[in-house]
């Protein structure tokens, strides 16, 4: 007999949430099956059998929220054992279920919907808004129901019925968010610098490399930028605690990537030894699974700065709250067209705001700008950023 238990899958993670079942009990399980989802404070894990046996019932039923991590789940019975009380006998095979179901009869049951190929974000999203999986077409792969099959049965289903409120339970990311950026702003005290960079140049480079075949986005260069001035100005990358000053030696930079239920922050580890295509390739990667909800705890945790970036929602400038126990975080606004005066001229140029966001108990004002005026040096001159 095997405990199937709620992981710790990361050193914060004080419980999880059953996002679904993929076996009922009484189904025979074998090594390496998909057994259930779990959702954790960042991310959805896919949990696999262990061992092989027969499926007792589920203590905690999908949509179960608040888990400790640790607790029972379910029993994996030794297939020899045969069924036990706290297992329910196969009463017949699927084919014979469809051998002996009338034919006017309809594959309905939660249980089947349960069993129809679906995207963990698309399941999630619709408990949430509490649809059924037998009603949503699916368009992906082999009919796999995808986020945006969701999104658009949920779109009817608030055109044909629209409450006057709706109670949504805190799910563990929105928890996890709530108490980090609660404690952010209690307890670091934070100042925050602006300074316009001129992109012209990054742009026009932009632009040629992807004519070229090289996908860029903005995001790339303000990584490597980031990672550049982190080296120049290493106070930028530390943290505080209580005994000493930690200097990190590497500029582990997290990328705020938002997904339905709040946000995520995929590390670019060691992005000072990384070459501008190397950051493009990973962090398409880590933001594609970071939408999907499958980044595992190695790809989210432990990065030394943070950034984040508004301004393909037209977002001019904004300020963002320490990630503790990071130091900094940049915050970046869209590029926007405004005259500047060059040489006593009038003149056009594309213009973006990054303001930093710091904690005052690790790095000083004169720190700060000394960090912001690198990064716009690398954004202002960006052939470096390709060495």
């Amino acid at each position: 007999m095997t405990d199937i238990i709620m992981p710790a899958l990361s050193p914060t993670m004080t419980e999880g949430a059953i996002i679904a079942w993929h076996k009922q009990p009484g189904e025979a399980v074998h090594t390496g099956d998909l057994l259930l989802e779990i959702e954790t404070d960042k991310t959805v894990i896919e949990v696999e059998a262990s061992a092989s046996g027969l499926l007792g019932e589920h203590r905690y039923p999908a949509g179960a929220q608040g888990v400790p991590v640790g607790a029972c789940l379910a029993v994996l019975h030794a297939e020899s054992v045969g069924a036990s009380a706290d297992a329910k006998p196969v009463e017949s095979s699927e084919a014979e279920r469809r051998e002996t179901r009338p034919a006017s009869a309809a594959p309905s049951s939660a249980a089947e919907a349960e069993r129809r190929p679906a995207s963990p974000l698309a399941r999630r999203l619709a408990k949430e808004n509490g649809l059924s999986l037998a009603q949503i077409p699916g368009t992906g792969p082999g009919g796999r129901i995808v986020e945006a099959d969701v999104l658009r049965a949920a779109g009817r289903s608030a055109q044909t019925a629209a409450p006057a409120f709706k109670t949504v339970p805190h799910r563990p990311m929105r928890r996890a968010i709530a108490e980090r950026l609660t404690q952010s702003a209690q307890t670091i005290p934070q100042f925050q610098l602006s300074m316009d960079c001129e992109l012209d140049a990054l742009l026009l480079l932009k632009a040629t490399l992807n004519t070229e075949g090289h996908p860029f986005t903005l995001n790339d260069f303000l990584i490597k930028a980031c990672a550049h001035a982190l080296v120049q100005v290493p106070a930028a990358n530390a943290s505080w605690t209580d005994e000493a000053m930690l200097l990190h030696a590497n500029a582990d930079i997290a990328v705020a990537v938002a997904v339905p239920n709040g946000l995520v922050t995929p590390i670019i580890a060691k992005a000072q030894d990384k070459s501008l295509h190397h950051i493009a390739e990973e962090m398409r990667q880590l933001a594609s699974l970071a939408r999907q909800g499958r980044l595992v705890p190695a790809q989210y945790q432990g990065g030394t700065f943070s950034l984040s970036n508004l301004g393909t929602w037209g977002v001019r400038s904004f300020t963002a709250l320490v990630n503790p126990p990071q130091a900094c975080i940049l915050a970046v606004g869209a590029a926007r067209q405004q005259a500047v005066v060059r040489q006593g001229a009038i003149v056009p140029a594309q213009l973006m705001t990054c303001t930093l966001s710091a904690d005052h108990r690790v790095i000083d004002g004169a720190q700060a700008a000394a960090f912001l005026s690198a990064v716009r040096q690398a954004l202002e001159a960006p052939d470096a950023l390709l060495l």
